[in-house]
């Protein structure tokens, strides 16, 4: 039982300030060292990991978590093996720090660059998924920054045992065990001091609810990057492909419920929505997602009615809120109107109106003839993620490597002076 939760938590951010200095000029062998190192333990480890993950589960289920935070919670094997390719992938990724860019000589003389650093010290807090220890620890020691992991109170055991895993890495590769510190306490003090830590945290990221982001985004006294809510939109066009049209419309809602980048709305063009609609709702019935529509939507497939309330919802959950429209226009209104800014995608074979979707959506994933669940650091090359960010200031979308980076001038003379 940690008594002191201030003194706990400076005493974890003084230790991370100290480590930063250190992990920002480690070289990139020792770095990818560290991570390949975590890789072979994580899978040496299996069994006591799934045993501490039992436990969380276990008290899940006594406390009445619901299926999908359940789902979230669980480290299958599918998933480990998941967490080992991913510090492998970052391992193999180029390091970003030290790279300098746009070098330019400047009449005086001069030749000014910029060169990519880390942010310092990174608090992260997020809830349920014990593999966000993992992601999150991997794309912080690549990027040269320390961090301190929060994870949820659901997952204190199985993210304990990680914390263990990484520790080892560390050392095992001669950096700071320190690098990488999981907090200890499931009091929820120990959030209140991280976010008001500004002498030892440079910058937070939230992953969770949109309770527990909006009560960080009010509350913190550190700079934030952040996204509230994943309410993702497909919109079948009607040059739509009926084929794609289907297997998108049905991974984006129910390859995963309880995730930011899950469908949420459905937009349909008045010209498909006769065809397709009817296919949806036997795709939708079989998987036991509940549909509510809008009056045109209603008129066509039985389904419970869409209040304007639904248009606004991110469920995580098998419910899914379906609109039918007249045209493009109209589908980038109700997308700009409704959409979180996380991900939204057209289905359409028309070059020109895809452009043009892309173009005037203004959500920080924006995708043609794809599904939504793509919107992701993995699946988009970064090898994690840290989150997925709806800012417009610093990092936007997945964020990943460069996400957790910042740029300083450089300055190159020979003797040079100013006249």
């Amino acid at each position: 039982m940690i008594e002191d939760i201030k003194v706990y938590m400076q005493t974890l951010g003084q230790q991370a300030r100290a480590a930063s200095r250190l992990m920002a000029k480690a070289d990139t062998n020792a770095k990818n060292q560290a991570l390949l190192a975590i890789a072979r333990i994580i899978d040496s480890r299996r069994d006591e990991l799934v045993a501490e993950n039992a436990k969380d589960l276990q008290a899940g289920r006594d406390n009445g978590l619901t299926d999908a935070m359940i789902d979230r919670l669980t480290l299958t094997p599918a998933r480990i093996d998941g967490m080992i390719e991913g510090l492998t992938q970052v391992a193999a990724l180029a390091d970003p720090i030290g790279a300098i860019t746009d070098m330019s000589f400047r009449p005086s003389g001069i030749q000014v660059g910029k060169m990519r650093v880390p942010l310092g010290v990174i608090g992260i807090i997020y809830e349920s998924r014990p593999n966000v220890t993992i992601e999150a620890a991997a794309l912080c020691l690549k990027s040269g920054n320390a961090t301190i992991l929060r994870g949820g109170k659901e997952a204190i055991h199985s993210n304990q045992a990680l914390a263990q895993c990484i520790m080892a890495g560390l050392e095992e590769a001669g950096l700071p065990a320190e690098g990488v510190q999981v907090v200890a306490t499931t009091d929820r003090a120990a959030v209140g001091e991280l976010i008001t830590m500004p002498e030892f945290v440079d910058v937070i990221v939230p992953r969770g609810g949109k309770g527990l982001i909006e009560r960080i985004s009010t509350d913190a006294r550190v700079p934030v990057i952040k996204h509230l809510d994943g309410i993702c939109h497909v919109y079948i066009d009607a040059h739509a492909d009926e084929a794609k049209a289907l297997a998108i419309s049905e991974n984006a809602k129910t390859h995963r419920y309880g995730v930011c980048n899950a469908m949420e709305t459905l937009l349909v063009h008045a010209s498909q929505a006769e065809n397709l609609l009817p296919k949806l709702k036997a795709i939708y019935d079989k998987h036991g997602v509940e549909l509510r529509g809008c009056e045109a939507t209603q008129k066509i497939i039985e389904c419970n009615a869409a209040t304007a309330e639904d248009w606004d919802t991110e469920y995580l959950a098998p419910i899914l809120a379906v609109k039918v429209v007249a045209d493009i226009d109209a589908a980038i209104d109700h997308i700009n109107r409704h959409s979180s800014q996380h991900t939204d995608t057209i289905v359409s074979e028309n070059y020109t109106l895809a452009r043009r979707f892309i173009t005037e959506v203004d959500s920080s994933s924006v995708m043609v003839n794809a599904s939504t669940r793509f919107a992701d650091g993995f699946e988009y090359g970064l090898g994690a993620e840290i989150g997925i960010s709806t800012d417009k200031i610093h990092a936007r979308g997945p964020v990943g490597l460069e996400g957790l980076t910042s740029q300083k001038y450089v300055v190159f003379g020979d003797g040079t002076i100013r006249v």
